[in-house]
């Protein structure tokens, strides 16, 4: 019976060399080749990522694979977070379930060729299983997608991906000042409406530059900034005169609108907050 068990140990790490020369993979994202299955179909890879965000692409995809997604930092709070997958352009070639006590449910078919829509369920259904459909010529087939993992717990992000639309109320908007990843007093300049996304892509011009993580606002000639913002059509934005304070986070690389109060009712929000000393952090009102 110990030798048998010790076989089994020795077999279960020359398979883990074997998959570590073939596929190229870090804690955030994952590269593989359906080749390697070849001859055995019904092998289930396991896949483990320890990223906020990343990507996953299989090439030539057959039998199937399980991709377990947790924070970097494992604690009990990974529990409160969600995950979004946004689908290559071209991924095909199999069907993506999110996967939970052995219960699958499917979030991507395949062939659904929707390269902007966005999938998101909570992290405690474990993992992603993504199963290869049967292919008579596998030479063209690639998987892939991106992923994120939002805090549930982060009232910003649940207003940003789950109801975009939704007025925030004093506290979120006190938080979202604090932690979104930009944060600038300015007006709205234009507001295009994009048919094919159902978006609007809303140009900002801004007065105050707060904080920005990424380089969504660009200096101008003249003074201030000027950058473009994303939100769903079905929120209704529309150009118009007064000043705002915006707030927002990053989402699989573009801007999304978050929390976005007249600049005159979060200077009364703020300023009533901080009279109490409930203001989460500091910022200029001047």
């Amino acid at each position: 019976m110990l030798r048998r068990v010790l076989l089994s140990f020795f077999m279960v790490i020359l398979m883990d060399r074997g998959t570590s020369q073939q596929y190229s993979s870090d804690m955030c994202n994952w590269k593989g080749s359906g080749l390697t299955h070849e001859g055995h179909t019904k092998d289930v890879e396991q896949v483990y990522l320890r990223c906020s965000e990343g990507s996953v692409e299989w090439l030539y995809p057959t039998g199937a694979m399980i991709i377990n997604l947790r924070p970097n930092t494992l604690t009990s709070a990974y529990k409160h977070l969600t995950v979004c997958i946004k689908p290559f352009k071209d991924s095909k070639g199999a069907n993506i379930y999110s996967e939970k006590t052995g219960e699958l449910k499917l979030v991507v078919p395949d062939g659904e060729n929707n390269p902007h829509k966005v999938y998101c369920f909570g992290l405690d259904q474990r993992g992603l299983y993504i199963e290869a459909t049967p292919q008579q010529d596998i030479s063209r087939k690639i998987t892939g997608f991106q992923y994120e993992l939002i805090s549930q717990r982060t009232l910003s992000d649940l207003h940003t991906v789950s109801d975009p639309c939704r007025p925030c109320s004093d506290t979120e908007v006190l938080l979202a000042v604090c932690i979104s990843d930009f944060v600038v007093k300015g007006t709205i300049g234009t507001v295009t409406n994009d048919e094919e996304l159902q978006e609007s892509l809303i140009g900002v011009t801004v007065d105050k530059l707060y904080r920005q993580k990424s380089k969504i606002f660009l200096p101008k000639e003249n003074g201030g900034w000027e950058g473009t913002i994303r939100t769903p059509r079905e929120c209704g934005v529309k150009a118009g005169s007064g000043s705002f304070l915006f707030t927002g986070r990053m989402h699989f690389g573009e801007p999304r609108l978050g929390c976005t109060p007249r600049y005159s009712d979060f200077t009364r929000i703020y300023l009533e907050a901080k009279k109490q000393g409930l203001n989460p952090c500091e910022i200029s009102t001047d």
